[in-house]
């Protein structure tokens, strides 16, 4: 007896799975921009990264409410929150937790660190010691952390957004190439802009307490949202202009790009799983059942600007890795 596959769901049925499950998404938007002026792209990347399970390194100077924007989503989703200031004086334990002996009970017990939380504020995690951030990178990776001799499961979903300073490097520890990848994207956050800045002090310029956001989205909401992004449509020509991009970063030569002098490193396999993944959630995020080459462009940067590394003839002309990718994705044929 032969028994065949159950028949792919069309096109029609998976948009209208996505659109019931993504419900949700502007109500949130919405409420988001009542305590957060701006920085639209920074929501949007949280949200995609919620979406499939990823962490993001946030590179911006003091004051543009990075904590204010997690906090806010981690209320708005009702989800534990817990900030951590990076220190060089840190060690591990500060962050995953420790064993404390209790003479009354002549035993050790396991105190747990900031780490258990389901959203993570790591902030400026370029200032603590290599063994540190390796704790937490640790913990993002394999969603557990080893105490002692027990292993502990971490709060589902569990991520993580690291911030480091862009303009103040003396006693900092820059994060090495292997533990970036580790990293879904880095966003780079700006300055808002003048109309911006005026909507922030009319907001922000008073001596009350602003309202604590109310939980509007359960986790089990996302955890529904989070199995559609699953299923979206990617065709295998979007598929190979992924891969196409990944591999171009390493030998742009092949791909008829002029920027290999411009390159020391190109970006790993992971890169290509990250964008395809996040070009899966940016199409679910825009409410479409399909991804599209504009999808991947749209997220690329992100996904690839920390895992290009530049060559000293690059630094000499003044180019960035940014500035480099752009070259990429311009000259990159679009299917």
């Amino acid at each position: 007896m032969t028994t065949t596959s159950s028949p792919s769901p069309s096109l029609a049925a998976i948009e209208a799975q996505v659109i019931a499950s993504s419900a949700w998404i502007q109500p949130l938007r919405r409420e988001i921009a009542r305590y957060l002026i701006g920085q639209t792209t920074l929501v949007d990347r949280l949200l995609i990264s919620l979406l499939v399970k990823g962490h993001i390194l946030l590179e911006g100077v003091p004051g543009l409410a990075k904590t204010l924007a997690l906090k806010t989503l981690a209320s708005l989703v009702n989800a534990q929150f817990h900030r951590i200031q990076f220190t060089p004086d840190m060690l591990p334990a500060d962050i995953v937790g420790t064993e404390i002996y209790d003479p009354k009970e002549a035993r050790f017990r396991v105190k747990h660190g900031p780490v258990f939380a389901n959203f993570i504020l790591a902030d400026e995690i370029n200032r603590a010691p290599a063994k540190v951030q390796s704790a937490l990178l640790e913990a993002m990776q394999e969603k557990q952390v080893t105490i002692g001799e027990q292993t502990f499961p971490l709060p589902a979903p569990f991520f993580v957004l690291a911030t480091q300073n862009p303009l103040e490097q003396e006693g900092t520890y820059p994060l090495p190439e292997a533990q970036l990848d580790r990293f879904m994207m880095k966003v780079i956050m700006d300055y808002p802009t003048e109309d911006e800045e005026m909507q922030v002090l009319d907001l922000a310029a008073t001596t009350e307490d602003m309202p604590v956001p109310q939980a509007m989205v359960s986790l089990e909401a996302i955890q529904q949202a989070r199995k559609v992004v699953n299923s979206l449509h990617l065709d295998e020509k979007v598929k190979r202009y992924i891969v196409r991009l990944v591999q171009a970063t390493r030998d742009p030569d092949a791909y008829g790009v002029p920027i290999a002098p411009l390159i020391r490193v190109g970006a790993s396999p992971r890169a290509t799983i990250n964008l395809a993944l996040t070009s899966r959630a940016h199409a679910f995020l825009d409410g479409r059942a399909y991804v599209t080459p504009h999808d991947v462009k749209s997220v690329a940067m992100d996904v690839l600007r920390h895992r290009v590394t530049v060559t000293y003839e690059a630094e000499a002309e003044g180019l960035s890795s940014e500035q480099i990718i752009e070259r990429l994705l311009n000259q990159m044929p679009v299917p």
